[in-house]
């Protein structure tokens, strides 16, 4: 969510970055709500002055032996037109909220001013891909024929677009999951968490999917839950509504949860396969950091994500994302991007970004100066390390053999029973 004293400040210079994004955004109803609200701030610490003002004179006059019934009847008229304005500012306050909530972050000044993907801008690649002496199938194919991945049973028992592993298959899925938890518990630094698996509308709106998402977002009306798109969200939602001290940062914690996305990608584009699913599974990397600190935050967290792929041996590249393609809640974001021989292409992976103080002001997290002992809010940051169902399908299409077989990268192996090669049975 966006200062309301920056927008009040520079409001043209704030439309001119949002609007940078391709939309066309007026913060004219913030302004106006803002000034409202100022409006009857003034008028109730203006009564409120009166009020005490009164309250001073009642034993003065008391001994003075005056009648006391006209500074009553004034107290009762004070007392109700504060009570009213309380209730007027209320109502001003969970409108301007409201208001707030639909405006995305505004993007940080340095990235470049694009309308969409095509003006991504490469940032280095790492490895080269593999040029194969036989034509290499794509991973939907290669899972079908070692028969490790079944999507036509999984769409009778859900529908499309939902996926089940197999022997192997899901032996390589849980391997991926560990393998990744491993390095970033053991030699990044981050703390484990396994959080729930739904999260209220509270958590939701933290994190920026609500209100604008909603009919993205699987919803259990009951209960007003949502099942998580992402870690991020109940992981970020850990320290909402806390202080946190300056010291304790940087906070870095990491989780696997599976994702639901009701709306998962355009209709006919990735649909078929692992790349686009309403159901898929996640290691997720999340950062509480001191603002000072928080972009090179994003660098250390897009090079934990980056380890994983060089610990596998599949080619990727970075890719910075412009004002036209990040995300509702970003300021920045890297994109990685891993090789995918079927699709001829890089096709993303991961994205990393960093969301400013944007959530922790959505989620009221915040750090205790300990100079000025005032609160602040944090950065947040979070970057996927990495999507299981992509890694899995770049690991079968970069790591398969002419006849079909998957030779297993050998970090995983351990994770695997030492086993160096997935065959048809």
């Amino acid at each position: 969510m966006l200062d309301v004293k920056r927008i009040r400040e520079n409001p043209e210079a704030i439309v001119k970055a949002l609007n940078s994004r391709g939309g066309s955004f007026s913060v004219d109803k913030v302004l106006e709500l803002d000034a409202k609200r100022r409006e009857i701030l003034s008028r109730v610490e203006t009564l409120k002055a009166q009020k005490n003002a009164v309250s001073k004179e009642i034993p003065k006059r008391k001994m003075a032996g005056e009648d006391l019934q006209p500074l009553f009847t004034e107290m009762k008229e004070v007392s109700n037109a504060i009570k009213a304005d309380d209730e007027a500012l209320s109502a001003v306050d969970a409108e301007l909220r409201k208001e707030l909530l639909y405006l995305p972050n505004v993007p940080n000044p340095d990235i470049k001013v694009g309308l969409d993907d095509s003006e991504n801008r490469e940032v280095r690649k790492w490895g080269e891909p593999r040029q194969f002496d036989f034509e290499p199938k794509a991973h939907w194919d290669l899972g079908t024929d070692l028969d490790i991945l079944d999507f036509e049973r999984a769409a009778k028992i859900t529908g499309a677009r939902f996926s089940m592993f197999k022997g192997d298959g899901a032996r390589l899925e849980r391997a991926l999951i560990n393998f990744m938890l491993h390095v970033h518990t053991s030699s990044q630094g981050y703390t484990e968490i396994s959080p729930p698996f739904m999260v209220n509308r509270a958590s939701m709106t933290g994190t920026g999917q609500l209100p604008k998402f909603e009919e993205d977002a699987f919803h259990l009306e009951r209960e007003d839950f949502f099942l998580v798109p992402t870690a991020e969200v109940p992981v970020t939602n850990i320290f909402r509504d806390e202080i946190l001290e300056i010291r304790d940062l940087p906070i870095k914690y990491t989780a696997y949860t599976p994702c639901f996305r009701e709306e998962a990608g355009s209709a006919g584009r990735d649909t078929r396969g692992l790349i686009r699913n309403h159901q898929f599974d996640k290691v997720e990397m999340v950062k509480f950091a001191n603002p000072d600190h928080s972009y090179d935050e994003l660098e250390s967290l897009t090079n934990d994500a980056e380890a994983i792929l060089q610990e596998l041996g599949i080619p990727y590249r970075v890719v910075e994302l412009c004002t036209g393609d990040i995300g509702f809640s970003a300021a920045k974001t890297y994109d990685i991007e891993v090789w995918m021989p079927s699709y001829g292409r890089y096709v993303e992976i991961s994205s990393c970004s960093n969301f400013e103080d944007y959530q922790a002001r959505r989620a009221n997290i915040r750090y205790r100066d300990p100079i000025t002992k005032h609160t602040q809010f944090v950065h947040t940051l979070n970057g996927s390390g990495l999507a299981v169902g992509r890694t899995l399908a770049a690991v079968l299409e970069n790591c398969q053999n002419e006849d079909g077989s998957i030779a297993i990268p050998e970090k995983l192996r351990h994770f695997m029973g030492n086993k160096e090669v997935i065959t048809k049975k």
